[in-house]
C-alpha cells in the first residue's frame, strides 16, 4: 500500500541537518522531527506502507525551502508581499499552477492507495485532487487540526466533498466539516507519542543549568487573537519561576520569561529539565487535543491543562492529567504540586504508562487503516 503525503515544510535546516546525519544503508526521513508529520510516516512505514511527500509550499519559480519563519505581530515588507499574493486568486498564481501540475504528475508516477492531505492547504486545486482520484483511483484523507471558521481557505472548503475522511483533533472542528460537505469525519488526534521520541531525555550538568525553571512552556503566543486565553494564564504565573521558549514573538508581559527557542529534541530536553508545564490550547480549539497533551505525557513532565471535554475523554483527572478551570484554580494547583513532589510524580508515571499503551502514533494508524478499511 501507498501513502502520499500533501503537506507544507516547516522548519527546512531541521530537515536538512536530520537527512545528513542519516546513517548508511538507512532511508532519510521525509520530514523534520519539529514537526509530527515525521511520526506519521514512521507508523505507517512500520505497518508496511510505502510512503513520499509532496511539499506544497516550496516554489518552483525562484528560491527553495526558506528557513524557520519567525511570526511577528509587528508589519514587516516581507507579511506586507505575503499580504498582497494572498489576495490573487490562487487559479491565477502562475508558481501554484506549475505546483499542481507537478503534485498531479508524481501522483501519477507514484500511484498511491491514499493522499493524506495536511490543513490549510492553500495551493493544491479541488480540481487537482478530483484527477488525482481519477486517475489513481485514490481515497483521500483531509487531516487538520484547526477550525475551519477560523483557518480554513476557500480552495480548502471548495473540496470538502472531495475528502473521503476529514480527520481532526476537535470534535467541533469536524462537526464543521460536515456542514461544509464533507461525508465523513473521524474525532481522532492528530498527535500522539513516538515512545523512542517522546520520552524523558537525560540531561548534562549544562543543560540542566540552561533550562532549569519549576514551569517551562514552549509554543506560539501570538496573535493576541488567536492565544489570549494561553498568554492569560501564563501571565498569572509570572511571579512564580517561569520559563518561556517559543521560535515566534513573545508578548512584551513575557518577555521578562523568554529564554528562546526550541524545536524538536531541544523542546523535549527543555521539558525534561522542568518540574511542569503548562498547556493552554488555543482559542480556536474548545474541545481540545493538541499536540502537546500527548508529547508532554510522554516526555515525563507533569502537565497542568486546561478543562476542556477532549481532555477529560483521553486523560484522567488526577490520575493522568490535572486540569484547571480558571486563574485562582491554576495558580493553587502550582503551588500545590511544586510543594507535593511526590504526588507530582505519580502522576508523571501514571501518565507515561497511559499514552504508550493508548496514544502511540501505531495506535492512530490502526485506527485509520479500520476507518479505511470500513470505506
Amino acid at each position: 500500500m501507498r501513502l502520499l503525503f500533501i503537506a507544507a515544510l516547516h522548519h527546512p535546516e531541521v530537515l536538512a541537518a536530520e537527512r545528513a546525519a542519516t546513517p548508511p544503508g538507512q532511508s532519510p526521513p521525509l520530514f523534520p522531527s519539529s514537526q509530527a508529520q515525521h511520526f506519521w510516516d514512521r507508523a505507517w512505514r512500520k505497518r508496511g506502507w510505502e510512503t513520499a511527500v509532496f511539499f506544497r509550499n516550496l516554489p518552483v519559480i525562484g528560491a527553495g525551502a526558506r528557513q524557520t519563519e519567525r511570526f511577528s505581530t509587528g508589519l514587516t515588507p516581507a507579511r506586507l508581499l505575503r499580504g498582497a499574493m494572498n489576495r490573487l486568486l490562487p487559479e491565477l498564481n502562475p508558481d501554484f499552477r506549475l505546483r499542481n501540475r507537478r503534485l498531479i504528475e508524481q501522483a501519477a508516477a507514484f500511484l498511491p492507495d491514499v493522499v493524506w492531505l495536511i490543513g490549510d492547504n492553500r495551493v493544491i486545486y479541488p480540481e487537482t485532487l478530483a484527477t488525482i482520484k481519477v486517475e489513481t483511483g485514490c481515497k483521500l484523507i483531509y487531516a487538520t487540526g484547526t477550525s475551519p471558521i477560523v483557518f480554513s481557505t476557500p480552495v480548502e472548503r471548495a473540496a470538502a466533498r472531495l475528502y473521503d475522511l476529514v480527520l481532526t483533533n476537535d470534535f467541533y472542528h469536524g462537526i464543521q466539516w460536515l456542514e461544509l460537505g464533507a461525508p465523513r469525519m473521524e474525532c481522532l488526534p492528530l498527535s500522539a507519542v513516538d515512545p523512542d521520541f517522546h520520552r524523558p531525555y537525560a540531561l548534562t550538568e549544562a543543560q540542566r543549568r540552561e533550562y532549569a525553571c519549576d514551569i517551562a512552556f514552549v509554543g506560539t503566543l501570538v496573535p493576541d487573537s488567536l492565544y489570549r486565553r494561553r498568554v492569560q494564564a501564563l501571565e498569572t504565573l509570572r511571579d512564580f519561576d517561569l520559563g518561556i521558549w517559543s521560535v515566534h514573538d513573545v508578548p512584551a508581559s513575557l518577555r521578562a520569561q523568554t529564554r528562546g527557542a526550541a524545536l524538536g529534541e531541544d523542546m523535549l530536553e527543555v521539558l525534561s529539565a522542568a518540574k511542569i508545564t503548562i498547556n493552554v490550547h488555543g482559542d480556536f480549539m474548545r474541545y481540545g487535543g493538541n499536540m502537546r497533551l500527548f508529547e508532554a505525557a510522554g516526555t515525563g513532565i507533569f502537565q497542568i491543562a486546561d478543562d476542556l471535554p477532549g481532555t477529560a475523554q483521553w486523560f484522567r483527572e488526577g490520575e493522568t492529567i490535572v486540569t484547571f478551570k480558571d486563574a485562582d484554580d491554576l495558580r493553587a494547583k502550582v503551588r500545590h504540586y511544586l510543594d507535593h513532589e511526590a504526588d507530582r510524580e505519580a502522576i508523571v508515571r501514571c501518565a507515561r504508562e497511559h499514552v504508550y499503551a493508548h496514544h502511540t502514533y501505531d495506535h492512530r494508524v490502526a485506527r485509520i487503516e479500520s476507518l479505511l478499511n470500513a470505506l
